[in-house]
């Protein structure tokens, strides 16, 4: 049995918690009194953390391990809204316990599958992977940005995966929202859709970031 297999949930829901203070929160670490003390002496015994006057911090091997324990949540979650039609608000509790079952390697086919999502669906981003790194795909995905759609083939729009005020307010013009029918028409010179009776034309940037639930 490996290190990941026989580790605890409370010590990865720890590893989950620092990574998320630490690198997208800028605090130097967490305070030990309260916390799980067996998942702390678990995680002290693997060194992927360290206790310096009561304060808990990742070690460079602990900050990779939790950053693949973050990127399994955000894609469980993902996976529980876009394939299974889980409601938003109940599906973090869901995530924590499907996250543990998820192997290194099935991650990664299971990113493939959603089409490489960069956001969760509370917004956070999704660490990328060696799958995304490499741009792996899969042909028989689910979810798949726009650009990567073929000619004629569509779907409804599973979420929109950009932060920028100015491309929502774009998309929001056009009435692509989660749920809207879309098909694409055209790749090249721009990728244009077909969303209800209106055709669009849109550059990558906007094309990669409408993620369809592709049509089976």
């Amino acid at each position: 049995m490996n290190v990941e297999e026989s580790r605890s949930e409370q010590a990865e829901e720890l590893l989950e918690r620092l990574w998320i203070l630490t690198q997208e929160h800028d605090v130097p670490g967490v305070e030990a009194p309260g916390l799980d003390e067996r998942a702390v002496n678990s995680l002290v015994a693997e060194r992927a953390i360290s206790v310096n006057d009561d304060l808990v911090t990742l070690t460079p091997s602990g900050r990779e391990e939790a950053c693949s324990v973050v990127r399994r949540h955000r894609l469980a979650e993902r996976l529980l809204v876009d394939v299974l039609g889980a409601k938003t608000e109940l599906i973090h509790d869901k995530a924590c316990k499907f996250e543990h079952i998820l192997d290194r390697g099935l991650d990664d086919r299971i990113c493939a599958l959603l089409g490489h999502p960069r956001i969760c669906p509370h917004g956070s981003p999704i660490p990328p992977g060696d799958c995304c790194r490499r741009n792996i795909e899969q042909t028989d995905r689910i979810v798949s940005a726009l650009s990567r759609l073929k000619k004629n083939q569509g779907g409804k729009v599973a979420y929109i995966g950009a932060e920028e005020q100015d491309v929502l307010q774009k998309l929001m013009s056009m009435g692509v929202l989660p749920g809207t029918k879309i098909e694409l028409i055209q790749q090249f010179p721009s990728y244009v859709f077909q969303s209800g009776n209106s055709q669009f034309a849109v550059d990558r940037q906007i094309a990669d970031s409408i993620y369809v639930r592709i049509d089976l």
